[in-house]
């Protein structure tokens, strides 16, 4: 019989609720339960695509001997982590605590009934092995801990309470750091970089780091050093060539598990998708190489491709991810041996492929599982020869190359698809979607490809529709129901993505709801007394921390995104207050010392923006008009981090009460024409695109 997880929404949770373990979900039945029977409380938190979550589910939870010992003596919760970061922040923190500052999932938590934490760590295997507990003997060990000394383990257990808490304080009221702080952090990645390959060098996984990047490029606008943007180009390039890329199907795997960006984690996260593609359409706009931008735009459109294909809800909103595991092992439906290519393709196209994509009769990759098979024969491609070296190598034409490539994938992907598919977590998230909304209005601007917008649109309605209760917007969406209220981020994300897409086709409905939701945004997360954001909302459950976040992790925090979008919308809507609750945010949560920086990336880009001040464009134009199209290629084309945009489709329309930049201005000679004020300076207006940004 399925247990109390078969009424969730998570396929996470769904996934578990055929265990023999009879769990439940993060909720008040649970909880009362453990405060009635004196039970310690088992918590598993973890996500769908996680691949060490399946093994400790099929290795411990699916085991009928190990159910039996939960249900006896603990109470099991199970927590999917994307649907309830307040609780994987705050246990998470404890793990660290716990294993030395070691975290990650499968996080498994053991508390009190007071909801404190007795102990923690993530993986266990079933039986003792890996130089770690088993699973049966930690659960044997504190269920007789517990009813021989739960005193002690009680006392223990209000000392790490407050240790989390302690992690979770923030002083405020600090000197705002000036605008050398930003170029002293982006020296501090930039030692970081790994110069040959590109990435941040830390042991042997490589992320994306798409914060990290988004800052170097900023350094390099404000001070023109250009190694800081020779180290994002460097990075891109071999993230784009590397295995991390889909090369048949687009998007970016979460992670590689090598320096040179061969083997990826082959999970796909929609946050991954959406911050990369907002750094390559940063990464073109500033580059002045033709080939790069080409390699970059191809990237671009083939990551929000795979996103508008594989993620995309029949309503128009983005799934959450797709698993790294099919038939039970990790990566087997995105790698090829020589010979399945040469099916597929013959043996004149598939020599070249494989010259393309390094695919040896080796193979250049060996699963752990193969170890059996020398040189095992599974390739992961990679771009190891470009299209121009086989051109030359070839005596062919570059065009003949490319064509062949580009047929080549496209049959072989056909081939892949009947192949069995990685699980899809279908869940829509509020706030991963705001993130992927952002990416795609921007692309859709920089490379002038209207659908990646209408995209855009489609989500950011089904989100404004289906995803609130009210004025106030819910955290998930899953089997035709929202639920959870929203966490500061998801506002903090969609906020943005709204005003991305006001800056790409100027309706300003968009914006007037981001104003909407920034306003609830500060009226039930702000903390009046500190400043900042709360990650939960004023009327949310009481837990063990009201935690104010600030670390930019795999995603950015609310209070880092709201630092930066708040001045944007200052600007487009006259609203002072939101520019100074802008520097509110800065002087609390700037960590003058730069013991952080890999945590406040973005941070310390509204960090950026603040000191260099704000290009305020004003673009009246009608949206026909070809010659608005040519300014609005112009104003989107560049790299100008710190540029508002502000456009009305015709001169004097009622919305340029509430949008100074458009107050009174109209077009000059019945021409589009564009208006550039910077510092409190206003140049004088602009009916040539070619002259726009000219003497810049």
């Amino acid at each position: 019989m399925p247990n109390r997880l078969a009424g969730e929404t998570s396929p996470y949770l769904l996934q578990h609720a055929g265990n023999p373990v009879e769990w439940f979900p993060w909720g008040e039945e649970a909880l009362e339960l453990a405060r009635l029977e004196n039970k310690l409380i088992f918590l598993s938190i973890g996500y769908a695509a996680c691949h060490w979550c399946h093994v400790m589910e099929h290795e411990s939870f699916e085991d009928e001997a190990v159910a039996e010992v939960l249900n006896r003596d603990f109470v099991s919760i199970k927590v999917d982590r994307e649907e309830r970061p307040d609780l994987d922040e705050i246990y998470m923190a404890a793990t660290m605590l716990f294993s030395g500052g070691h975290g990650g999932w499968p996080m498994s938590v053991f508390l009190a009934p007071n909801l404190k934490p007795v102990y923690a760590g993530t993986y266990f295997p079933k039986e003792d092995a890996y130089g770690r507990p088993g699973f049966k003997s930690l659960l044997r060990y504190l269920q007789q801990k517990w009813r021989l000394e739960g005193l002690a383990l009680l006392r223990d257990a209000d000392r790490v309470a407050e240790a989390v808490r302690r992690m979770h304080e923030r002083p405020g009221g600090s000197s705002l750091p000036g605008p050398e702080h930003v170029t002293q952090a982006a020296d501090t990645i930039y030692r970081a970089v790994d110069h040959t390959y590109g990435g941040i060098a830390s042991g042997v996984n490589k992320f994306p780091q798409s914060l990290s990047l988004e800052l170097l490029l900023r350094a390099f606008k404000s001070t023109g050093t250009t190694r800081y943007r020779d180290a994002v180009e460097l990075t891109l390039e071999r993230m784009c060539s590397g295995g991390i890329y889909d090369h048949l199907g687009g998007g970016l795997h979460r992670y590689a598990t090598d320096t040179k960006w061969l083997v990826p984690h082959f999970e796909k996260m929609l946050y991954d998708q959406a911050l990369i593609v907002s750094v390559l359409v940063e990464a073109r706009q500033a580059s002045g190489d033709a080939d790069k931008i080409a390699l970059f735009d191809s990237r671009i459109q083939g990551i929000c491709n795979y996103v508008l294909r594989d993620l995309c809800s029949p309503g128009g909103a983005f799934y959450s991810s797709e698993d790294a595991d099919s038939e039970g092992q990790e990566g087997k439906y995105y790698i090829w041996t020589r010979d399945q290519i040469l099916d597929v393709l013959g043996a004149s196209d598939a020599k070249l492929f494989a010259s393309h994509y390094d695919v040896t009769d080796y193979g250049n990759w060996m699963h752990p599982g193969d170890a059996h098979v020398p040189h095992g024969p599974k390739n992961v491609l990679q771009v190891v020869r470009s299209a121009e070296v086989l051109a030359r190598l070839d005596g062919v034409s570059l065009d003949e190359i490319e064509s062949t490539l580009a047929r080549s994938r496209a049959s072989l992907l056909e081939v892949r698809g009947k192949r069995v598919r990685p699980a899809l977590d279908d869940k829509v998230l509020t706030g991963w979607n705001g993130l992927m909304i952002a990416a795609l209005a921007r692309a859709a601007a920089a490379l002038r490809v209207p659908r990646y917008g209408e995209a855009a649109l489609q989500a950011a309605r089904f989100v404004l529709r289906e995803i609130r209760c009210g004025e106030r917007l819910l955290a998930t969406y899953g089997k035709g129901r929202a639920r959870l209220t929203a966490y500061s981020t998801d506002y903090a994300f969609i906020v943005d993505g709204l005003v991305a897409i006001y800056e790409w086709n100027g309706e300003s409905e968009y914006l007037f709801e981001a104003e909407r939701l920034t306003d609830t945004l500060f009226q039930h997360y702000w903390d009046d007394a500190d400043g900042g954001f709360y990650l939960t909302a004023s009327d949310h459950e009481q837990l063990l921390v009201r935690s104010k976040t600030v670390q930019d992790g795999a995603t950015p925090s609310a209070n880092s995104t709201m630092a930066l979008v708040l001045q944007k919308l200052a600007i487009l809507l006259g609203r002072h207050d939101y520019r100074e609750k802008a520097g509110v945010v800065l002087e609390a949560f700037v960590d003058s010392s730069l013991k952080s920086v890999f945590q406040q990336e973005r941070l310390l880009c509204a960090l950026d923006a603040w000191h260099g001040g704000w290009s305020e464009v004003a673009l009246i134009g009608p949206r026909e008009d070809p010659r608005t199209e040519d300014f609005l290629a112009s104003i989107h084309g560049s790299y100008r981090p710190n540029q508002v945009v502000a456009w009305a489709d015709r001169p004097g329309t009622e919305v340029a009460d509430r949008i100074p930049l458009l107050a009174g201005r109209g077009m000059v000679d019945e021409r589009p024409t564009v208006y550039v004020c910077q510092n409190y300076v206003c140049e004088r207006p602009v009916t040539d695109p070619g002259e726009l940004f000219s003497k810049r």
